[in-house]
């Protein structure tokens, strides 16, 4: 029996050092991953990994891993000479592979979630244009335009928000009161309607859709063959 007893000790401690050993082995390869991610045509202000599933270190031997988890704050590119700037993106990668030397990282699927703040978005539109919620999944669009004989005329539209080809948000007025004025509706859409293309994304992602809510658009992407880093 006291055999035993030290058996079941000596088991008990092992067994701890290597939970021990693996939790410390996880902190230190995602913290690697979050330095070598790489975004597609822009920066990201923060990136942190979460790998999941116990062990870690048999799955890192079989450089495999059956889901990552990543966050990106602050994800910064450009679009038709405007700034365009997601606030954060998470997702969850599935049948992660490593390459040899961990130098690249592929997912065979993703699905997560981004998020565009209507200030930000402001900030990808033309110049004197504003963009809030407005209602029932819509945004509100504010724009100015200057005509002949009318001067400075305001207008505030409620707009659809989708996407196109898979890496392109499009803001569109449902309408524009023209109010008999020639050529009111026209400028207006000049200043309201807009496309910007959404670069910055790991290489795979693509947009899938888009609602738009109280805190800003929330995009939900999806991918296959999403390359992480390398």
């Amino acid at each position: 029996m006291r055999a035993l007893r030290i058996l079941i000790v000596i088991a008990v401690v092992l067994g701890g050092l290597f939970v021990a050993a693996d939790r410390i082995a996880l902190n230190v390869a995602e913290s690697e991953a979050a330095e070598r991610i790489k975004v597609q045509e822009g920066t990201a202000d923060s990136t942190a990994v979460s790998i999941k599933g116990f062990p870690f270190l048999t799955q890192a031997m079989d450089s495999r891993f059956d889901e990552v988890e990543i966050k990106l704050d602050g994800i910064r590119t450009s679009a038709a000479g405007r700034p365009v700037r997601i606030e954060e993106m998470t997702a969850d990668l599935f049948d992660v592979r490593v390459a040899e030397g961990y130098s690249s990282a592929t997912a065979a699927r993703a699905e997560g979630t981004a998020r565009i703040s209507y200030a930000d978005l402001t900030d990808a539109a033309d110049d004197g244009v504003t963009v809030a919620y407005g209602q029932n999944g819509k945004v509100k669009v504010t724009g100015s335009v200057t005509l002949p004989l009318f001067g400075k005329i305001t207008r505030s539209v409620v707009s659809t928000v989708s996407i196109v080809d898979g890496n392109t948000i499009r803001v569109r007025a449902d309408k524009v009161p023209g109010e008999g004025i020639p050529g009111l509706e026209g400028e207006i859409r000049k200043k309201t309607d807009f496309d910007r293309k959404l670069g910055g994304l790991p290489a795979g992602l693509k947009l899938e859709k888009v609602e738009a809510g109280p805190d800003g658009v929330v995009i939900t992407v999806t991918g296959k063959d999403v390359r992480l880093a390398g």
